[in-house]
């Protein structure tokens, strides 16, 4: 991720895009939040959502939160203070243990306990790939950034279920090199929880996937869930996702598994 938008992950950005109707998609004008006049806003229904979907997840403990997972045989961390943070990666490779550290500042990467130079196209490179991972195993708690569009698309059913759909864009200053990537997510009409979610990326000939996570569970005070990753044919419509994956028409690519996941700050 470019250093002025790391809080923002690869594949973000901001792109309308355009939807043939589902039988079970209620569509909705695009709502925006309301200043008053003694300064203080009233939320849209898009971004009343979001919020209820971060408090739901982890609320406030995400601004001090101390954890750390291992995800497809490599260490991760994050540790957030306020707007400040040190995300870490580390595996071991031909006998050395490599650990990237990325925070506010950049990415620094180290062999053993040795500093070592990495081009500009490598810090970009491993910045992305880290800031990505943490960027999901931390959701829904990014959607608050300040470079966040979000747009409320109606409402629906899964597996009989009820669900609010929230579109996400970006905007291009703040959103990351790949702004022009749109997600969808499926946030529970009680209980208020982020269960679904569906991207469409523009890098690398572009792709749609959908999301549906599983193995939720809360440690000390934060939800961490893993996912199944899905693919759909290329412009496929976000929203048309959730039906085509109750009728088992999507093909399976992956499991995304936050694995060990410990609270390093208690």
């Amino acid at each position: 991720m470019a250093y002025k938008t790391i809080q923002i992950t690869l594949l973000l950005g901001f792109l309308f895009f355009s939807c043939k109707t589902d039988s079970k998609y209620t569509s909705k004008k695009k709502d925006t939040n309301i200043s008053k006049m003694d300064g203080s806003t009233i939320l849209s229904k898009a971004d009343n959502l979001i919020v209820q979907a971060i408090d739901k997840h982890g609320g406030k403990k995400y601004d001090q939160a101390y954890y750390g997972f291992t995800f497809r045989e490599k260490e991760y961390t994050f540790k957030n203070d306020g707007p400040r943070f040190i995300y870490t990666v580390k595996e071991e490779k031909d006998g050395n243990t490599i650990t990237d550290s990325l925070t506010n500042n950049g990415l620094v990467r180290y062999i053993g306990s040795r500093k070592t130079q990495l081009s500009d196209k490598d810090i970009f490179k491993y910045s992305e790939a880290l800031n990505s991972v943490i960027y999901f195993a931390t959701l829904p708690s990014k959607l608050k950034d300040s470079a966040v569009k979000s747009t409320y698309l109606g409402a629906t059913t899964i597996k009989n279920e009820p669900y609010e759909m929230v579109q996400v864009t970006f905007e291009q200053r703040g959103g990351g090199v790949d702004f022009e990537d749109v997600f969808l997510y499926w946030i529970h009409s009680k209980k208020k929880t982020m269960d679904y979610l569906a991207y469409e990326y523009h890098t690398n000939d572009g792709g749609v996937r959908f999301r549906s996570a599983y193995n939720t569970r809360n440690v000390d005070g934060i939800i961490f869930q893993d996912y199944i990753n899905y693919k759909a044919p290329l412009k496929t419509p976000l929203n048309e996702l959730s039906s085509m994956y109750e009728k088992g028409q999507l093909k399976e690519l992956s499991k995304i598994e936050t694995k060990d996941v410990v609270n390093l700050g208690s």
